[in-house]
């Protein structure tokens, strides 16, 4: 057996190798991981503190700290995957490459904490935060940057559900504070402390060195399922939805609870082209460049990000490798005969969760896809979720998702919306109020009661958009009248009956470990996620609530709606409304206030069309955008490019950085669009202007 540069020392014999780039490729290696588990004399432990001068003082000189000289209130909570990859570095598909780049988008006064290569460099086999580690988007390339870094055992308090799943994938270990403290006085850990806490075909998987190498151990039948019950249990929306998916019961009904392992198939999935290029390239290097997808109709490819991202000033110095993600997209597409969303004419179908809706979701659905925001989907009673490339590369050649049931979180929703507010309002609100504490975390989030029948499709679709900037699992709807209604006017191949045979609907005594919790619609006010102080240790984060009425006063430089979240029918509705009663008021966008609405598809933009909403924009000073995802991940029109710009958006994530370097506010649509018009943050209410 070969042996590698050691990664993590190993007793009794065991050998730890450092998988390196074969493992990027698809090449598991047998020797991981090691029965024993300590750390390596020559490496070294990396604190994320929120003192981020200690950070540097450990990557340039050379300051090494111990756990037990540390809380974990000194370390970083919610450190986000743009912190970790920003857009510009998933340009590099290679994870040998981006990994030059690992927390490229850490900040402190304006400066990046790490350098180029600082962590690779560092001697650095394990890395340590707070809560909720791996935030935001499901990009892969955040846990790639550190395990092509040198990192082998990842420590923090808690991890974001897809992030952890991304670890999982590649063979990480994941432990506590405890254990570091442990390894730090010299203990080593039996590799069941590290595994034991996981589902039996979790540890499978890392046992075997990730995701790829288990496939291939359950294709040639060396894999035993774990049973599943078939004793009648009260089963939550996402465990019923999970439980008609199950593999392997020979026709027998399956009964799912919170832990469960198993696979489940899938109704369909999607890519883009920030994350398609690995999905071709790890697919051809474990399965030979010949590779054959099994049901390609299933599956589909979209090009919506990256459409506008070379007109973006920091990023036009990578447009061949933009072009090469675009490039190796098609390649895939044509390669597997996926269904194709690729812009025609520079112009995108729209965004892929929005169009994905509108499409090909329907009740009852599973459906996995390479975004975070995939939950969208939740809206029409489906259970869709992102996951990383590693993954979903094994999902749409193997033809099963590995699944462990997550505990559900239920909100009664009672009442009905004042007409100043969103479901972007109730959402900030529970990531305020809830998701802040972390009672989201890896849960569903489900969403019933009397007063969701207020909520139209387009804003429930917003609740469950946003159900990854929980920290969840997910995010479901109940299906009701309005569900119908929405698809019947989408699906020529569905019959109402139909529809409503797949309505999927909690049993009455349903378990909810994360509780349920009674929203009255009526007492939701007005909100904003503010932008924190990264420099002082408070990330920029959608936690960070806030009443517009207690802010006082903030001028804005910017006012930017669209995106997946904001982009839909009834968000142009909203938008529409109130440019109608700016106009009327003699006012249109306030100077000094570059306004942006982006489309969020081909269909909202031809309504808007035919409504005059256009033409109503364009009269009112705003600049319409073609659809796609644009400056919500920095990548086109309405991105800040100083520091000292304030903008308040419609889009789902204030995180530092992500839209330029200035300070950016999360607002409903209804708020950005009154605030473009006053020139400050401004709550809409019907006689706003009248009173100007």
């Amino acid at each position: 057996m070969k042996v590698c540069k050691p990664a993590i020392s190993c007793t009794n014999g065991e050998i730890a190798t450092d998988l390196g780039v074969k493992q990027a490729r698809g090449v598991g290696m047998q020797s991981w991981p090691p029965s024993k588990v300590s750390l390596s004399p020559n490496k070294r432990v990396l604190f994320l503190t929120k003192d981020l001068e200690l950070i540097r003082k450990q990557l340039y000189e050379g300051l090494d700290l111990r756990m037990e000289d540390l809380s974990v209130d000194d370390l970083l909570d919610d450190i986000n995957t743009d912190v970790m990859t920003p857009a510009w570095v998933c340009f590099d598909h290679d994870p040998a490459i981006l990994a030059e780049n690992a927390y490229a988008g850490l900040l402190h006064e304006g400066r990046r904490v790490f350098e180029s290569r600082a962590l690779m460099d560092g001697g650095f086999e394990v890395i340590v935060s707070g809560h909720r580690k791996g935030t935001g988007s499901s990009r892969e390339t955040a846990a790639q940057c550190e395990r092509w870094s040198g990192i082998r055992i990842v420590i923090a308090a808690s991890f974001a559900p897809i992030h952890e799943r991304n670890n999982i994938n590649l063979g990480q270990l994941m432990g506590d504070h405890a254990m570091l403290e442990r390894l730090q006085n010299g203990e080593s850990i039996d590799l069941e402390e590290f595994t034991g806490k996981y589902d039996p075909v979790t540890k499978l998987i890392v046992d075997n060195g990730g995701i790829f190498p288990f496939a291939k151990r359950m294709k040639a039948g060396d894999v035993e399922l774990p049973a599943v019950s078939d004793q009648p249990v009260p089963m939550t929306m996402a465990e019923k939805m999970i439980s008609n998916k199950l593999l392997g019961q020979n026709g027998v009904r399956g009964y799912v609870k919170p832990g469960d392992a198993v696979l489940a198939q899938v109704d369909g999935g999607y890519s883009h082209e920030f994350t398609t290029a690995q999905v071709h390239n790890f697919l051809a290097a474990e399965y030979g460049d010949d590779y054959s997808l099994p049901n390609p109709p299933k599956f589909a490819v979209f090009e919506d990000h990256l459409l506008y991202a070379t007109g973006v000033a920091r990023f036009a110095r990578f447009e061949d490798k933009i072009q090469t993600l675009r490039d190796l997209q098609v390649a895939f597409q044509k390669h597997t005969g996926v269904r194709d969303y690729s812009a025609v004419n520079g112009v995108s179908p729209g965004i892929c969760h929005q169009v994905a809706r509108e499409e090909f979701i329907d009740v009852g659905d599973f459906i996995q896809a390479t975004d975070s925001h995939t939950c969208m989907g939740g809206a029409s009673n489906a259970l869709t979720y992102g996951v990383g490339s590693t993954e979903y590369a094994n999902l749409v050649h193997n033809q099963f998702a590995f699944v462990k049931v997550p505990e559900s979180i239920r909100f009664e929703l009672v009442g009905s919306l004042d007409p100043g507010c969103t479901a972007k309002d109730v959402i900030l609100h529970i990531l305020w109020k809830y998701a802040a504490q972390s009672d989201t975390l890896d849960r569903s989030m489900e969403f019933g009661g009397p007063g969701l029948a207020s909520l139209s499709m387009d804003e429930r679709a917003t609740l469950c958009n946003m159900a990854t900037e929980c920290s969840a699992k997910t995010g479901i709807c109940e299906p009701d009248d309005l569900t119908v209604e929405w698809l019947m006017a989408r699906r020529q191949d569905l019959t109402e009956d139909e529809i409503r045979t797949a309505f999927v609907l909690p049993d009455e005594n349903a378990v909810y470990h994360g509780g349920v919790h009674t929203i009255d619609l009526t007492a939701i006010r007005p909100m904003v996620a503010h932008p924190g102080d990264p420099d002082a240790g408070i990330p920029s984060d959608p936690t960070n609530g806030a009443y517009i009425e207690d802010l006082g006063d903030v001028e804005i430089d910017i006012a930017y709606a669209g995106s997946c979240t904001a982009g839909k029918d009834d968000d142009f509705a909203y938008y529409a409304m109130v440019t109608k009663a700016a106009l009327d008021a003699g006012l249109t966008v306030a100077d000094d206030v570059d306004c942006y609405i982006q489309f969020g598809s081909k269909a909202v933009k031809d309504l808007s069309a035919r409504n005059g909403w256009s033409d109503l924009f364009e009269r009112a000073g705003v600049k319409l955008i073609d659809p796609g995802c644009g400056a919500c991940i920095g990548a086109g029109p309405g991105v800040s490019d100083l520091e000292e710009q304030v903008t308040v958006s419609a889009i789902n994530r204030n995180f530092q950085g992500r839209s330029g370097p200035g300070k950016l506010y999360l607002a409903s649509p209804l708020t950005v669009m009154a605030s473009a018009f006053t020139g400050k943050i401004t709550a809409w209410h019907p006689n706003l202007f009248e009173q100007s």
